[in-house]
């Protein structure tokens, strides 16, 4: 792999609630999964990382979920197809104004939690959300390789790989809350991430290798030492050769 995209959850606070370092994440990704307001996010905040993100050259993504603030994002909802798509929609518009006003605009959009998850083996889901960004326009969707999210974005679908979540033997992450859902310790998370970009490959919780030709590794925010843990990957990175760039145009 010669060149990879770096993303991370950002944007999570809401009023006065803070969760993560936005600024610290912001000097190692190379791109912004700017919560929209639905799971978290604000007006005042979603302004501060988009022009914190367009000062650092950082490409800023679309993070939209269910409308599902007291959940974090977190947990399935069965919405209708035509209101997902129109849910979606908004979120995009709403980051898309305050990315303008920083001088930068949205260039794709990645579900969040739970309908990331349900995006996965929910084909009328997966159809909504593609439908919503659609309505908005031609944009890349980051999501799991495999995924009916992929299949409904067709060429315009990215697969995504994840540093510092377990994988299940049949490539889909392990649920949170469970044993080995996250990956705590800095040198396993560097590793994943450098075997990844040499060889595309992930290893499962039950040692299964995966295939997993991947074009952008998300770097969660809110984990243990995330600041510390996304340090790290981006030196080991470089230093392995692997260039580090958004993967939008």
């Amino acid at each position: 792999m010669s060149a990879l995209d770096l993303n991370s959850d950002l944007g999570e606070g809401f009023g006065v609630w803070r969760l993560g370092d936005d600024d610290a994440l912001l000097d190692v990704v190379t791109s912004a999964n700017v919560a929209c307001g639905f799971h978290a996010g604000d007006a005042p905040t979603m302004r501060a990382v988009c022009v914190a993100a367009a000062a650092r050259g950082v490409a800023v993504g679309a993070q939209v979920s269910y409308r599902d603030l007291a959940g974090f994002g977190r947990r399935f909802i069965d919405v209708e197809p035509d209101r997902l798509a129109d849910e979606v929609l908004y979120q995009i518009g709403a980051l898309e104004a305050f990315a303008r006003a920083a001088g930068t605009r949205v260039s794709y959009v990645k579900p969040h939690g739970a309908l990331y998850n349900a995006t996965v083996h929910h084909d009328a889901q997966a159809k909504a959300v593609v439908a919503g960004v659609r309505a908005f326009g031609d944009l890349p969707v980051l999501g799991l390789p495999g995924s009916r999210l992929l299949a409904a974005a067709g060429s315009s679908g990215v697969e995504e790989a994840f540093a510092d979540r377990g994988y299940t033997p049949e490539g889909t992450l392990v649920p949170r809350g469970t044993p080995e859902a996250l990956l705590t310790d800095t040198a396993a998370v560097v590793e994943r991430a450098v075997r990844l970009a040499q060889t595309g490959e992930i290893v499962a919780v039950d040692g299964t290798v995966l295939a997993l030709p991947a074009r952008s590794l998300c770097l969660h925010g809110d984990t243990p030492g995330a600041v510390h843990h996304a340090r790290a990957v981006r030196q080991a990175l470089a230093e392995a050769g692997v260039t580090l760039a958004p993967f939008t145009p």
